[in-house]
C-alpha cells in the first residue's frame, strides 16, 4: 500500500518507504514525504561505463546536489532537456562511509495549487488539473536501474527522451526517484503468501526504512512560453509566533516557472525573507507559497506601513532574469 505523496517547495522531494516485514509471511509498504533543500558542496568526478564511478573522496556532497533524509544526494536538482539535446545525466552520491544498494524509478506526478505533488492514480477522474497534466514517463529511458555504490562515491544515471515527431509543442514532465535498498531478506511478499508459499521462520514484524529522493525531469518540445505573476501578498503570524509572508505565484503559458523568491525592505541589510527553488508546473495556473520571515531581521522592517518588494527570479530558462517584481505595503 502506498500513501499519496506530497511535495516540497523545491520541485524535488525526499521520502522514506517504511517496509513492514512479516518474515516468511508478508511485506507491505507505507510511503511518506517531506521537503528537502539544496546542499552545495564538493565536485563529483566524471562517470564511466562501469556500474559505479569514483566520486569525492570525503563526505561532502557534489556541488549543486540536493539531499534530505538518508544517505542519498542527487545532482543536479532538476533535469531539463529540449530539442537540442535529448540526453541527460543525474548523479547519485552516497554521502556515507558505507556501501549501499540503490534503485532508480520514474513516475509522473501532478502538482496541486497548494504545491503538493500527488500520484495521478490518487486523483479523481475528471479533475481539471489532471486533464492538463502532460506526463513524460512513456518517453523516457534510463540506465542503470539498480546499482551498488561504495561510500563517498558517485554514480551517473543516463536519461534519454524519445520524442515522437508529431508530439505537440509544450512541456512534458516525469520524476526520477532514487531509493536506498535495505540489506537482507525482508521475508515473503503478500503475493507469495496468497499463493501458498509456506512460512519457515514463524511470524514476526520488522520495520525497515527505505530512504529516497526524487527530482523532476522536464522535456520541452518546440517553443514554449511563460508569464509569471504575484498576488494576494500578506503578512501573518503562525500559532508558534513565527511571522510569515503569504503569497500566490501565478503562471500562464506552456512552460513551468522555477526560481527563487526574495522579499526586501528599504534600509534592511539583508532580505526579510527568501526561499529557493519555487516551481509552478503547467497543470496549475497558480500555487500558494509561505515564506518565514527571518527572525534576525529587525521587526521594524516588517512593521505596519512598511513597503516590501517581492522578486521572483528565474533559475531555469533564463537564470538570473526577474520573472516578476511587486511591491506591497504591510497592512
Amino acid at each position: 500500500m502506498t500513501v499519496p505523496r506530497t511535495a516540497s517547495l523545491f520541485g524535488f522531494s525526499c521520502f522514506a518507504l517504511l517496509i513492514v516485514s512479516l518474515p516468511s509471511v508478508a511485506a507491505a509498504q507505507v510511503a511518506t514525504l517531506s521537503t528537502g533543500g539544496a546542499q552545495p558542496a564538493g565536485t563529483p568526478s566524471p562517470a564511466t561505463d562501469s556500474p559505479k564511478s569514483e566520486g569525492p573522496t570525503n563526505s561532502q556532497a557534489p556541488s549543486g546536489a540536493v539531499g534530505g533524509m538518508g544517505d542519498i544526494n542527487l545532482y543536479p536538482k532538476r533535469v531539463v532537456i529540449d530539442d537540442r539535446n535529448r540526453v541527460a545525466s543525474v548523479g547519485v552520491y552516497n554521502k556515507t562511509a558505507n556501501t549501499g544498494d540503490y534503485e532508480i524509478s520514474i513516475a509522473d506526478m501532478m502538482m496541486t495549487t497548494d504545491g503538493r505533488l500527488v500520484e495521478p492514480a490518487t486523483v479523481k477522474q475528471g479533475d481539471a488539473t489532471l486533464a492538463r497534466l502532460k506526463g513524460a514517463v512513456e518517453m523516457v529511458r534510463f540506465s542503470p536501474h539498480r546499482f551498488t555504490l561504495p561510500g563517498n562515491e558517485s554514480q551517473m544515471v543516463r536519461l534519454m527522451a524519445r520524442v515522437s515527431p508529431d508530439l505537440p509543442p509544450g512541456e512534458y514532465r516525469t520524476h526520477v526517484s532514487v531509493i536506498a535498498v535495505p540489506p537482507g531478506d525482508d521475508g515473503l511478499t503478500i503475493d507469495e503468501v496468497t499463493k501458498g508459499k509456506p512460512a519457515t521462520n514463524g511470524i514476526g514484524v520488522r520495520i525497515t526504512p527505505r530512504f529516497g529522493i526524487s527530482i523532476p525531469m522536464i522535456v520541452r518540445v518546440g517553443e514554449t512560453t511563460l508569464t509569471a505573476g504575484l498576488k494576494d501578498l500578506s503578512v501573518a503570524t503562525a500559532p508558534d509566533g513565527q511571522r510569515l509572508i503569504r503569497l500566490i505565484v501565478t503562471r500562464s503559458g506552456t512552460r513551468s516557472a522555477f526560481g527563487d523568491i526574495t522579499v526586501t525592505a528599504p534600509g534592511a541589510p539583508k532580505p526579510v525573507a527568501m526561499i529557493r527553488g519555487v516551481g509552478v508546473y503547467p497543470e496549475v495556473d497558480e500555487r500558494g507559497v509561505v515564506l518565514p520571515i527571518d527572525p534576525s531581521v529587525d521587526a521594524r522592517f516588517t512593521a505596519r506601513g512598511t513597503r516590501l518588494t517581492v522578486s521572483y527570479v528565474d533559475d531555469d530558462f533564463a537564470p538570473g532574469k526577474t520573472l516578476v517584481r511587486q511591491e506591497f505595503v504591510v497592512p
